[in-house]
């Protein structure tokens, strides 16, 4: 069930009862992902919380309301990916919102720098691999660190540049936003109805910044006490994104200055993240990479 914008600010408590719904949240055990699933639950629906160690997310899942279940899947293998799509019947939401960043070169199960690998290539994957029992949208969670970033294809794994985690998670959110972009499109020719869109939860406290050496921890935490919001504030504009009647490919984040908090509201992405022509080869890169493709038209 979705709602229709309107000129009041949105708040969680707007959320339309989902009950009959199925959502997918990938990294639903901590932080934004967490307070998703909380809400969802909250409104009616079944959350399927797909995360990769059920046994420590179990304490967590059993003191939230509702119908709730537990899957394994580790984005960072797509062996796992494939496992958990193939146990997957209809549903009506995925939202892509797992992620790491900042952490040191490292590779996925199957060699791909981790940003990427785990940030878009999981998503990428189990997102075709789902699509046919997807009845309603996809969510992709991106990030303001998108517009400083570019996007080398000719090295997406780090394998010949100089390594900078930074630099690593900005490329594999503006692959989010590019994955968002050429998914719609396809979607668009197919003649489906099913939605890809975007959001970021700008400053918000999560578990994110755990990687940060100890200075810009301590930065991390001063800014933090001046401009971070929330958990359920910073996933409001992931529910917005999720139930609001809103075209495909939009892209959703905080009203407030710098998008770093503030009620959700579509807001705008970098000329990068809006180069169809761009996200066609990144598209076309992650086929080959995952061995996974467009599954419908």
């Amino acid at each position: 069930m979705t709602s229709s914008p309107s000129a009041a600010p949105w708040t969680v408590g707007q959320l339309p009862p989902q009950n009959g719904r199925t959502v997918i949240i990938t990294g639903a055990n901590s932080g934004i992902g967490l307070e998703t699933a909380r809400a969802f639950a909250q409104a009616g629906a079944h959350v399927i919380m797909a995360v990769r160690d059920v046994a420590r997310a179990r304490p967590t899942a059993a003191q939230l309301p509702g119908s709730t279940e537990l899957r394994p899947l580790d984005l960072a293998d797509l062996a796992s990916v494939r496992a958990f799509a193939a146990s997957v019947e209809p549903v009506d939401i995925l939202i892509n919102n797992a992620g790491v960043a900042n952490v040191p070169l490292g590779r996925t199960a199957d060699g791909f720098e981790t940003h990427f690998g785990t940030n878009h290539l999981g998503h990428f994957a189990l997102t075709n691999l789902l699509l046919p029992r997807i009845t309603d949208r996809v969510i992709t969670i991106a990030s303001n660190a998108h517009k400083s970033a570019a996007l080398d294809l000719t090295d997406p794994n780090w394998e010949r540049r100089s390594y900078r985690s930074s630099a690593a998670y900005g490329q594999s959110k503006l692959a989010n936003l590019l994955f968002t972009l050429e998914l719609q499109g396809r979607l668009t020719a197919a003649g489906s109805d099913v939605r890809a869109l975007a959001a970021h939860p700008g400053a918000a406290t999560t578990g994110l910044n755990r990687h940060l050496g100890p200075a810009m921890k301590a930065v991390a935490a001063i800014a933090g006490r001046l401009v971070m919001q929330s958990g359920i504030d910073g996933a409001q504009p992931t529910l917005f994104a999720a139930v609001r009647d809103l075209p495909g490919a939009s892209y959703v984040g905080p009203d407030g200055r710098g998008g770093q908090r503030g009620r959700p509201t579509l807001v705008s992405r970098s000329a990068t993240a809006q180069d169809t022509g761009l996200a066609a080869e990144l598209w076309d890169l992650s086929e080959r990479l995952t061995a996974t493709s467009f599954p419908l038209g």
